[in-house]
């Protein structure tokens, strides 16, 4: 079993972008430091890291409003739910997968922290439209030629 927060097997600097899609918020939260600085060591200079996670602000305030268990949409896997977004897909874990459990949550603020902190010269975060977060987080390379590049 592969472990995120565990890259070893790729050596310094090797990768051009990394994408990562509801996977932060299944490790644990003291993980996700080690992990993204994982994701910056293998990274190229100019390259990139594209993460998305449930929002935890969005997903409390459907919360607060008693929306707790009320369909917020449907996925592939079926209907989520607040409480499917806050602690993993309660009908997969229910059917024997219990690598769907969430173990930590991000806001835009906690994430531009994160990023910030191992290491990532800028990040831009962004709400999405389904009560999820979008990052980009830039190498020292990435972020010199976003400002020197000719925007049409």
């Amino acid at each position: 079993m592969a472990d995120i927060s565990d890259l070893s097997a790729f050596r310094d600097g090797c990768v051009d972008a990394i994408w990562s899609s509801h996977s932060l918020e299944h490790i644990h939260d003291h993980q996700v430091p080690v992990a993204l600085r994982e994701f910056r060591r293998i990274l190229k200079d100019d390259g990139l890291i594209l993460v998305t996670m449930p929002d935890l602000e969005s997903v409390a305030q459907l919360i607060v409003d008693g929306k707790a268990e009320d369909v917020a949409y449907q996925s592939p896997a079926g209907p989520i739910t607040a409480l499917d977004m806050v602690f993993g897909h309660r009908r997969s874990i229910e059917n024997g997968n219990p690598f769907m459990a969430h173990k930590t949550g991000f806001t835009q603020h906690r994430l531009r922290r994160l990023l910030t902190e191992a290491g990532f010269a800028r990040s831009m975060i962004l709400r999405g439209r389904s009560l999820d977060l979008w990052a980009v987080g830039l190498m020292p390379g990435a972020s010199r030629l976003l400002l020197t590049a000719p925007f049409r």
